[in-house]
């Protein structure tokens, strides 16, 4: 095991967890900062893992969850945002 695979290992075993449970537990906002905070982490385990392996062209798998990770947070936001707003209306577009 080289230190990329101990890296790696680092993330998997006591980070993730720590972003799952931030993810699924608390206020929207938590688990919104949780589900950000682990599409961080996976992308620096995209990075992590081709070096441990040796295969440098993986980490374009990186550099594509860098580049939609924000954009799925922000959907998300907008889906949670959209839910609490329409659970609280009975008005279903009658003028």
């Amino acid at each position: 095991m080289n230190a990329w695979a101990a890296a790696a290992l680092t993330l998997l075993v006591l980070v993730v967890p720590a972003c799952v449970w931030l993810a699924a537990h608390g206020s929207t906002v938590r688990r919104l900062a949780g589900v950000f905070l682990l599409s961080t982490v996976t992308g620096a385990l995209f990075l992590v893992l081709p070096e441990a392996y040796g295969r440098p062209a993986y980490q374009d798998l990186a550099l594509m969850l860098a580049v939609m990770a924000p954009t799925g947070t922000l959907v998300f936001t907008r889906f949670v945002a959209g839910r609490s707003h329409d659970a609280g209306t009975t008005d279903h577009g009658s003028g």
